[in-house]
């Protein structure tokens, strides 16, 4: 008669069809609006997120270079604490010196650069309180203006703290810190 491989195959082969033939037609319909739809498209808003990027970006550098401005003085006192501590023992110091003085010189001016950056961040024109974009060209022209700023405070700079840091460095080279001997 019939085999069993026959019947399962069969069986197999018509669950497949009905299958097939359930998943071409859509589970759920589709239908257009009615002609009395009242609703309107959402209106295609700009993505401002790049400049509302730099933005968040250009604040945060803003606060750093304030942090930092605000710890010089007491970096400038320590500084100074060592460098009479190493004069003492007899060591060159004259190039740290120099730089720090330089430095120091330099604080007052960064500091009136960087002051104007507070008045640019406390109105943040063009931008809500959130940082989000309400009018791009003001906003674009407030990025700016911070911008402008930061590049002023580094002008202000010119360069000590990098000179500084080369200056101390050199003199760590020169004198580096005694190895501990081990005892027997």
């Amino acid at each position: 008669m019939f085999k069993k491989t026959s019947w399962f195959k069969k069986i197999a082969l018509g669950a497949l069809v009905v299958a097939l033939g359930l998943a071409a037609f859509p589970a759920l319909g589709a239908s257009a609006a009615g002609l009395n739809d009242q609703t309107t498209p959402p209106a295609n808003q700009p993505n401002y997120a790049r400049l509302q990027q730099v933005w968040a970006r250009e604040q945060s550098v803003y606060q750093r270079e304030g942090n930092a401005l605000s710890k010089a003085s007491g970096f400038i006192t320590k500084a100074q604490a060592l460098l009479d501590k190493a004069t003492a023992k007899g060591w060159d110091t004259s190039a740290v010196q120099a730089a720090l003085n330089a430095f120091a010189a330099a604080i007052p001016a960064a500091q009136t650069a960087h002051d104007a950056g507070a008045s640019i961040i406390s109105s943040h024109a063009g931008f809500d309180a959130d940082g989000n974009v309400t009018d791009r060209a003001t906003a674009l022209q407030t990025v700016k203006d911070l911008r402008d700023v930061l590049k002023n405070t580094r002008t202000a700079m010119n360069g000590t703290g990098k000179a500084l840091h080369e200056a101390i460095k050199a003199l760590r080279e020169a004198h580096p810190r005694p190895t501990p001997t081990a005892t027997p």
